[in-house]
C-alpha cells in the first residue's frame, strides 16, 4: 500500500507518519520510485503501536525509540526482548536510598518472590524497574498508613500469576516474535487501563453481594 492508503487504513495523517519515519519509529517503506515507497501490514501494525505508545500511553518520542529498537532486537530470546522493551516504557517511581525503609522494603519484595518461586525475577532483581518500583510503592504506602509485606502481597501475586499465563496465551497465535513482543508492549500501555476498570466494577459488584445496596 502507498503512503495515502496507509494513511487512510491506520487513521494518522500523512505528516504525522512523516515525522515517525524520520524519527525512526516506523521502518522505512520498500523504494518503488525515487519518491515512493510501498507498505505493508507490518508497518500498520507498527503504526498502530506507535500511536498506543505516544498518544495514548504519552510515551515520550525519545523512550518509544527505545522500546521499538528491544522490539526489533532479534540478537534477543524472546523473554529478555520482551522484557526489556516493557522496561523501557516510563516508571513513576523510583527507590529512595536514602530512606532507611528502602532496605527493609527491598527485603520483602525479595521474600515475596521467594514465595511465589519466582526465580528468574529473583535473579534479575534490581536490575528490573518494576522490583523498584515495588519497593518503592511500599515505603509510599508505609508513609500514608497502609504497611504493606510479602504475606499481605502473597495472594495478589498469586492471582497475577495465573493472569500473567493467560496474557502469554493470548501471545501464543502470533506468528513472529516481533508481533508477540509488539503486542505485549501495546497491552501494556491500552489493556492495563481495562484490567484496572474491570477490578474496580469487580470490587462493586463484590461490595453490593456483601453489603447490600444501602
Amino acid at each position: 500500500m502507498r503512503l495515502a492508503e496507509l494513511s487512510k487504513r491506520s487513521g494518522v495523517p500523512t505528516a504525522t507518519i512523516k515525522y515517525y519515519l524520520r524519527e525512526g519509529l516506523l521502518p522505512q517503506g520498500r523504494k518503488v520510485t525515487a519518491t515512493q515507497a510501498d507498505y505493508d501490514e507490518a508497518h500498520l501494525r507498527r503504526l498502530r503501536l506507535v500511536r498506543a505508545l505516544i498518544q495514548i500511553g504519552r510515551v515520550p518520542v525519545a523512550d518509544a525509540r527505545r522500546v521499538l529498537d528491544y522490539v526489533d532486537d532479534d540478537s534477543l530470546g524472546q523473554t529478555i526482548r520482551l522484557g526489556a522493551a516493557l522496561w523501557e516504557l516510563p516508571h513513576e517511581l523510583e527507590p529512595d536510598e536514602e530512606d532507611p525503609r528502602t532496605a527493609a522494603a527491598r527485603v520483602e519484595v525479595d521474600r515475596l518472590l521467594e514465595l511465589l518461586g519466582w526465580t528468574t525475577a529473583r535473579d534479575i532483581g534490581e536490575l528490573s524497574p518494576n522490583f523498584r518500583v515495588l519497593t518503592a510503592a511500599i515505603v509510599r504506602l508505609a508513609d500514608l498508613g497502609y504497611p504493606m509485606d510479602a504475606d499481605k502481597l502473597l495472594p495478589y501475586a498469586e492471582q497475577l500469576g495465573r493472569l500473567a499465563a493467560f496474557d502469554m496465551d493470548r501471545l501464543e497465535h502470533l506468528e513472529t516474535p516481533v508481533e508477540k513482543v509488539e503486542a505485549a508492549v501495546a497491552d501494556a500501555v491500552l489493556f492495563e487501563p481495562v484490567l484496572i476498570s474491570l477490578r474496580r466494577i469487580a470490587q462493586e459488584e463484590e461490595s453490593a453481594r456483601r453489603w447490600g445496596l444501602e
